[in-house]
């Protein structure tokens, strides 16, 4: 059989994404009603203080800090511009701060700080961390905009948001976890009003992130007859299925998630509380190799498997046994979620992958060996989720926030959700 030449090979490839394309924008009530779960950080978190809240400093009174609030007390808690400011960064971090209770083995807000999530089933609080810095804290404004102009889709009728209160994250079997599990059932109750109001179509269910996470024990807890009626696809953009090596950083010596003027330090002590930052710690499933270690320094190495000890010596004791008993047994296998799933991710950005540290300890910042992955996620981590029906795109040079704006990316994922979307627009042009 003669062999088609890689000019032909590429003149095909191109047609069909432009055949794609031009579906996608030329029928756009022909598409899966799509739900978008962000990531860690990913949407806006309100708060307001009540009685029992006991400022650190007269900085963070709540006559002072913020001096404008929403009715009801309400204002902003991520994201704030005012944490740039040293003496609001503890403010910030004290409010962001969750106790583990140990009576009630669950996590909760500090006292006096009430927390709420604003805009659940809209896409609002994603778009932009503060909409009066629009250009400095665009979230996923990016990726909306595309489905709209791209594949017709209609912000708030056919794309969705299911924003939720990052901090907070799943506990293994037996063990209460109110605030995240309360969101699972918002987002499942989301997806059965998205569909009745969609003509009955299942829903695609578009994360990023640790967003992707919870998507895949949010359709673990489901039954085989709900997600064959409610969930069309599941399309996981930069999901670290096994954890990050940067997580380790973000527990010893701080993370600023590149938010400038920040004293990392300041904001660690919240950052180790947050449950969902366990969840984001290296797995044993990934990250396997005990000869091979995460953290060095002067006295002991640490793999993995030795979070326990990593803990203690970071100053963080009081994590050990949350961690071992809530979080841990959550990363040991990952479940196939039961649906077609697309993951979608870079690759060849720098990434850390051995966080050396010196005679300064954990409150200096350590030197980095990389390798490869998206800049926040090892490539081993992103790549880890085997599961039937799996369909993988990697994306050179993107990294982990990136995509959901690099030009690139956005094509490809515009791509990926015209082909999931192809089977309606046939069905409904036979119909017609």
């Amino acid at each position: 059989m003669k062999k088609i030449s890689s000019h032909y090979s590429v003149v095909i490839a191109i047609l069909v994404v432009v055949m794609m394309t031009s579906m996608c924008q030329a029928v756009g009530s022909n598409v899966y009603p799509l739900i978008l779960v962000p990531g860690n950080g990913g949407n806006q978190l309100e708060v307001r203080l009540d009685r029992e809240y006991k400022p650190s400093s007269v900085w963070c009174s709540s006559w002072l800090y913020p001096i404008h609030k929403k009715s009801g007390g309400w204002f902003r808690l991520w994201f704030d511009a005012a944490v740039l400011l040293s003496p609001f960064t503890r403010c910030f971090s004290d409010r962001m701060m969750l106790y583990y209770d140990p009576d009630l083995d669950d996590y909760q807000n500090a006292p006096g700080v009430q927390t709420r999530v604003p805009h659940f089933g809209s896409t609002k609080s994603l778009l932009y961390l503060d909409p009066r810095l629009r250009d400095a804290t665009s979230y996923m404004e990016h990726l909306v905009k595309a489905l709209e102009k791209k594949c017709g889709y209609v912000n708030d009728q056919t794309i969705l948001g299911a924003p939720y209160d990052f901090r907070y994250g799943l506990a293994a079997s037996g063990h209460p976890s109110r605030v995240a599990s309360q969101f699972l059932q918002d987002l499942k109750q989301l997806v059965e009003k998205t569909s009745s109001e969609n003509e009955g179509k299942p829903v695609i269910l578009l994360s990023h992130s640790l967003g992707g996470l919870f998507v895949l024990h949010f359709l673990n807890r489901t039954t085989p007859s709900w997600r064959r009626k409610y969930i069309k696809h599941f399309v996981a953009l930069a999901a670290p299925w096994g954890g990050t090596i940067s997580q380790m950083k973000t527990f010893a010596s701080g993370n600023t998630l590149g938010v400038p003027l920040v004293n990392p330090l300041l904001v660690r002590r919240h950052q180790r509380t947050s449950e969902s930052n366990q969840w984001l710690l290296p797995s044993t499933k990934v990250f396997h190799d005990r000869t091979k270690p995460l953290v060095v320094t002067p006295q002991v190495n640490y793999t993995a498997y030795e979070m326990d000890r990593f803990f203690a010596d970071i100053g963080f004791s009081q994590g050990v046994v949350p961690y071992k008993t809530r979080v841990l047994p959550l990363t040991e296998e990952l479940m196939t979620p039961g649906v077609p799933v697309t993951c979608i991710y870079g690759r060849g950005v720098d990434t850390p992958e051995v966080l050396m540290y010196g005679k300064g300890g954990f409150d200096k910042q350590p030197e980095i060996k990389y390798g490869d992955g998206d800049g926040t996620v090892n490539l081993a981590s992103l790549a880890a989720l085997k599961v039937d029906s799996l369909n993988t795109v990697e994306i050179d040079g993107v990294s982990h926030t990136s995509i959901l704006k690099d030009e690139i990316a956005l094509k490809e994922i515009m791509k990926q959700i015209s082909i999931i979307n192809y089977e309606l627009a046939n069905v409904n042009a036979v119909n017609e």
